[in-house]
């Protein structure tokens, strides 16, 4: 490929990143909006069905007026499939990303989120040192996907290293952080958990198991999400059957000595948008 057609190429991936973190902020996902539906016309108690209410109005909102879900725009996590032998490097592709995700700051427009862990320097415009964080992945063609994460949810995240002894506590401890988190994470929350792999493998797969579609759940899934439900802690922590949209799970192999589970919540802007790069 010519020097034109890659920057042609270039240009399209910094558009359609563009693009991919618009969607992601303004515009909720179609499995999400029936999840919230659906709790909307289950839920018996009064208030918590206010606050349904209000979450329905302020995704319809959103729309209408082409703007954020939600104040707190996050940090943009990033995953990329690229196809085998593709033109760009990974180097050049994450310059052209940071440079999608400057834009966004601007177009969307989104808060200025990344500061330094230390001195708390603003960025200005959501990149800095490994931010966003970008996955790479290979895969057919070249796609790009956002998940805006938020820190209200972030925060309440948790890992814990169990034995193997303890495969029977998996459960328990989702729900405890759930507990744990109360209406910090704006619930009703998405739990995406990881099962399995490493330290950092089980917080890497929590976080993808929230990019799975919500309508559908398996079994395993169904029973912690039922559990979570019987919290009481109900939309934004006011009381209320439903707590817990849905929970999605990934696992992993693991080491023989170990059992690493991690709980990455997500509110109930359960946002992520995916876009196909085409020049």
């Amino acid at each position: 490929m010519d020097a034109h057609g890659v920057e042609t190429l270039r240009k399209a991936l910094v558009d359609a990143t563009l693009a991919c973190i618009h969607d992601a902020e303004v515009l909720l996902p179609a499995d999400v909006k029936r999840a919230i539906d659906v709790s909307y016309e289950a839920e018996t108690d009064p208030v918590a069905r206010g606050e349904l209410e209000n979450i329905r109005a302020n995704i319809q909102t959103a729309e209408r007026l082409d703007l954020p879900l939600c104040q707190d725009t996050g940090i943009a996590v990033i995953y990329v499939t690229v196809p085998e032998n593709f033109t760009l490097s990974r180097a050049e592709l994450s310059s052209a990303i940071r440079e999608g995700v400057r834009k966004a700051t601007e177009a969307v427009p989104l808060r200025p989120n990344a500061v330094d862990p230390l001195t708390r320097e603003n960025s200005g415009d959501n990149t800095g040192v490994e931010i966003p964080p970008i996955h790479f992945s290979e895969g057919p063609e070249l796609t790009i996907t956002v998940l805006p994460k938020g820190a209200g949810s972030e925060n309440v995240s948790r890992i814990g290293m169990l034995l193997p002894s303890e495969a029977g506590k998996v459960i328990s401890f989702v729900v405890e952080t759930v507990l744990l988190a109360g209406g910090k994470p704006c619930p009703p929350v998405v739990v995406g958990v990881g099962i399995g792999g490493t330290f950092d493998l089980a917080a890497a797969l929590a976080k993808e198991a929230l990019l799975l579609p919500i309508g559908m759940m398996n079994s395993f899934e169904s029973e912690i999400c039922d559990a979570i439900n019987t919290l009481g802690i109900g939309p934004m922590g006011l009381g209320g059957d439903t707590t817990a949209l849905a929970v999605k799970v990934k696992k992993a192999h693991c080491h023989t000595a170990s059992l690493p589970v991690a709980v990455n919540i997500q509110c109930w802007a359960c946002r992520r948008a995916t876009r196909v790069v085409t020049p």
